[in-house]
């Protein structure tokens, strides 16, 4: 058994546990220069989308099967941004983040060479904008804090487990940000991508 474990371990390379149950996606902070400043471009997403759609988020999406994350977020910033591989440079992935919703994104930080030769996908996304990286270093983000907690389903087995119905499931806390600018306000997912990328700066 030892030595079978060995050979099944021996590329191993550890990742999210329950993985396969969750969906999967990759976003990237794209950063642009532009009159020797330094922005980070933000999208908003089109008002016709089923899901999230006004909202302002990094460019990106679904991981398909067999595909990479840094595949799947060159893909998506080119589908969205309306560019090419060329005109897409990775610098580095940044931690993951798993959400609430069962979700783990691989969020990465790159630049674009040439905003100008951007050609908007408008069935995804209705407008950019540009924030600069010092404004977002300046000006602290609002922080709210939500508690997330276990609800059982009406099925739920309490008779096998210890103290039965008395069983005290643990609760956590979720930290939800917003940075303003301008009239945008980054929120959500997008905005904890960013405190993380923010943080690196800083240090």
């Amino acid at each position: 058994m030892i030595e079978d474990l060995k050979h099944k371990f021996k590329n191993y390379k550890p990742y999210i546990n329950g993985y396969k149950n969750m969906k999967r996606a990759s976003v990237l902070i794209p950063i642009v220069k532009k009159n020797d400043t330094h922005y980070i471009l933000f999208q908003v997403r089109s008002k016709n989308l089923k899901n999230q759609p006004n909202e302002i988020s990094f460019p990106g999406g679904k991981i398909e099967i067999n595909e990479s994350p840094l595949d799947a977020v060159i893909r998506e910033t080119c589908e969205e941004l309306g560019t090419n591989v060329k005109n897409v440079n990775i610098i580095s992935e940044l931690d993951l983040l798993i959400t609430p919703g069962n979700m783990i994104i691989h969020p990465f930080v790159g630049y674009i060479n040439n905003i100008d030769s951007l050609n908007i996908n408008k069935d995804e996304v209705d407008h950019i904008f540009l924030v600069p990286v010092s404004y977002l270093l300046e000006h602290n983000p609002c922080l709210y804090n939500n508690k997330v907690k276990i609800i059982p389903n009406d099925n739920f087995p309490y008779d096998i487990i210890p103290n039965k119905k008395d069983y005290k499931f643990a609760t956590s806390n979720y930290r939800v940000l917003f940075y303003k600018y301008e009239n945008y306000v980054i929120w959500g997912i997008t905005a904890k991508i960013l405190e993380n990328f923010l943080e690196f700066l800083e240090i």
